[in-house]
């Protein structure tokens, strides 16, 4: 997939959203506890065990073990900026037409070795063996659907680690409650069992909406750009293998790009 590529090797709102969630629900938890001594409130190893470890265990019996350590390194690719330069490609695109008009489809097997982007490379040599149209568009959506499947492991995996995060929340507290009431002899030991038990449930909703949902929903937004550009080099490469004229190709191109993407493909090098 061809990457933007720059200095900036980090996804700035992932890492920037990801901090300030947690300090602000740390400073939340100083205020309302009068201190910062009052983070000992918040802390307990047993609903912890509970709440986190029952939550990616079951998860885990959910998958394989592969499928389950995948899911996990997973998350590391919300950190990695996934820019895709679609006006860009588009150009490249559009070069390559010209290049097949002027001088044949068998031409383009020499400006496949100067592309990084090994879909498109692909792309491009089953059209210089003269591979059927329809059987080249076969080709590259299965490998697409390949693709889009492998994401959606990745993304569903943090979709049912998140759904287990409440609903262990939800044992802890009931195992919490249940020893609260075993116990009401003492009046003043029940406040803060009460606390113990519903630090679980805090547990729980903390992984949910900290790091699975937002770790699914970047992880689905990144699949989405990808796929769109890949569905653009499929339109394109095929328009090629018709013989389209380039610029004809860039108009159809251009369809995907938003109205404000588009002025940048202005004057893009089509040529009659």
């Amino acid at each position: 997939m061809p990457i933007k590529k720059g200095c900036v090797k980090v996804d700035i709102a992932s890492l920037v959203g990801m901090l300030v969630c947690i300090v602000l629900v740390i400073f939340g938890m100083i205020d309302s506890a009068g201190g910062i001594n009052g983070i000992g409130y918040f802390l307990d190893p047993a609903s912890a065990l509970i709440t986190f470890g029952g939550s990616f265990f079951a998860t885990m019996m959910s998958v394989s073990m592969a499928n389950f350590v995948g899911g996990i390194k997973s998350m590391a690719l919300i950190f990695k900026p996934v820019s895709v330069n679609v006006p860009e490609m588009i150009t490249k695109i559009i070069e390559l037409s010209n290049i097949a008009r002027k001088e044949g489809l068998l031409s383009l097997e020499e400006a496949a070795g100067n592309l990084d982007d090994e879909f498109m490379k692909k792309g491009i040599m089953l059209i210089v063996d003269g591979t059927d149209p329809e059987l080249v568009r076969g080709i590259l959506e299965t490998e697409l659907n390949s693709i889009n499947d492998r994401h959606k492991l990745r993304s569903g995996f943090w979709d049912s680690l998140g759904a287990m995060g409440p609903a262990w929340g939800m044992i802890g507290t009931l195992v919490g409650l249940i020893c609260m009431l075993n116990n009401m002899s003492d009046p003043s030991s029940i406040g803060p069992k009460m606390g113990v038990a519903l630090i679980t449930t805090f547990y729980g909703s903390i992984l949910a909406n900290w790091i699975c949902t937002p770790t699914s929903n970047k992880l689905q937004a990144n699949n989405a750009v990808e796929m769109q550009s890949k569905e653009i080099m499929i339109e394109g490469l095929l328009s090629i293998q018709a013989g389209e004229n380039p610029r004809v190709i860039e108009e159809k191109l251009k369809s995907f790009l938003s109205p404000s993407e588009r002025p940048s493909q202005e004057g893009g090098g089509g040529e009659a």
